[in-house]
């Protein structure tokens, strides 16, 4: 029996999840597939749960930097505790999430979505038909193709583990390696990053990347550039990674090896037999998303071959392009505005529209402002370090074109710049807003 839809979504997360509501409430027959728990990665695997830890951990690093200036006593993180916190975050999405689809009328089916045909695919025993199949899996982390790669943990496990081993080893240079690692050093682990290439966080401003090195390196997070991870082996409860540095072998040891270094599409849904073109990046699409060689299949979100950053609300932007597009006709091209991104580490880093690289090769009249910052009394009154800011002027037009910062209020200040960016804001303009004060914002002023 084949069981026929006007739309499947494969995934649960944001990159199919307004589709879905959105054509339900049109009065189209919706399903929804997933191999793993309803509600996606960023509730359950990722920026969700990842925030928890990250809030407890910005306490302890307030209580630290206060000391002797008030403030007395210490202060530890207590795992087990933390942990059991965090789960009051995530337990309880799985099945909320299936139900409030099934009380709509989605039919959930659980289990792995294979194609079979252009418009058909399996899950266990079921055949499923679509009119329309948006396919939005999301990532999964990218093969390392070394010896010993069974022995990995990866960082789902990692925001699941009841107990902090003493030592952990992280693969690779990216965001989920230093949040984690920023995490676990101040909850009291031994920390080492180990990162094949000469700098970390490639897609971040270097100045502030290297003043976030610095940072690290002081909490005692060693890392570790130019190192090629060979292999892993396991004696008894101990791993030992086995790295290469200028021809040198070097050899960690550690509780934990967690990988840290990238992530692919998901889409082991044997594309080939529902003639699905992808490539390095996902689904291969056009301007509305729709695969480039089966008309009944778009893709949004990570498995979704664009120049959109890996972010959730990116991933939720282009759901509502599916939605449109499938319900009205391809009417909808998507069109990228400003997308900031933040690394949750422990002053965090943020980045919106251009860097100070991109500028120089543009060849328009870019004025760079770039200061640290620790002496202003939004930071020194809490005794931050490492703060710093550098925003990017078109000076023929008074437009900002970028923004770079590194404070504990980076996350927040940086949507302010991608405000202005988006809309054309002069600077003169954003001068003359009158914020808050004393808060951050009201700062731009200053670093303009």
């Amino acid at each position: 029996m084949i069981n026929k839809y006007d739309l499947i979504v494969i995934g649960s997360g944001s990159g199919g999840s307004l589709t879905a509501a959105k054509c339900n409430q049109a009065g189209w027959h919706v399903a929804m597939v997933d191999d793993r728990p309803y509600g996606g990665t960023c509730a359950l695997r990722g920026c969700d749960p990842k925030k928890v830890l990250h809030g407890a951990v910005e306490l302890y690093d307030w209580h630290e930097r206060m000391k002797g200036l008030g403030i007395h006593g210490d202060t530890t993180i207590h795992w087990p505790e933390l942990m059991q916190f965090k789960r009051t975050f995530t337990a309880s999405v799985p099945d909320k999430k299936e139900q409030a689809l099934n009380q709509k009328g989605i039919d959930t089916y659980h289990g792995k979505a294979s194609f079979i045909y252009e418009n058909q695919l399996t899950v266990g025993e079921e055949v499923l038909e679509g009119k329309y199949i948006l396919i939005a899996t999301g990532a999964t982390p990218s093969p390392l193709s070394i010896r010993g790669e069974e022995y990995l943990t990866y960082s789902d496990e990692f925001l699941e583990l009841d107990n902090l081993p003493e030592s952990i080893v992280f693969v690779g240079g990216g965001y989920i390696s230093f949040e984690f690692a920023h995490i676990a050093a101040r909850a009291g682990a031994d920390v080492h990053i180990i990162h094949r290439g000469k700098r970390p966080l490639e897609n971040f401003d270097p100045d502030l990347v290297d003043s976030l090195l610095q940072k690290s390196r002081e909490l005692g997070i060693q890392i570790h550039l130019d190192h090629s991870v060979e292999s892993i082996e396991r004696r008894q409860n101990k791993f030992y990674v086995q790295a290469q540095s200028n021809g040198e072998s070097i050899s960690f040891q550690s509780e934990l090896v967690v990988h840290g270094a990238g992530r692919v599409p998901a889409l082991d849904l044997n594309l080939d037999r529902g003639k699905i073109d992808k490539d390095k990046d996902g689904i291969v699409v056009n301007d509305y998303l729709q695969s480039v060689t089966n008309s009944h299949v778009y893709a949004s979100g990570d498995a979704s071959s664009t120049s959109g950053l890996p972010l959730t609300p990116v991933a939720s932007m282009e759901s509502h392009i599916v939605a449109s597009n499938i319900l009205k006709g391809n009417m909808k091209k998507v069109d990228y505005p400003p997308m900031p991104s933040v690394v949750f580490t422990v002053p965090k880093l943020s980045s919106v529209g251009m860097t100070e690289k991109e500028a120089k090769k543009s060849e328009k009249n870019i004025e760079v402002k770039h200061q640290e910052v620790e002496g202003w009394f939004t930071y020194k009154r809490t005794n931050e370090s490492h703060t710093s800011f550098k925003v990017l002027i078109d000076k023929d037009d008074d437009r900002i074109v970028g923004a770079h910062l590194m404070s504990e209020e980076a996350d927040e200040l940086i949507n302010h710049f991608a405000t202005a960016i988006r809309f054309g804001i002069s600077t003169k303009e954003l001068k003359q807003m009158t914020f808050a004060y004393p808060t951050a914002a009201s700062d731009i002023a200053h670093m303009l």
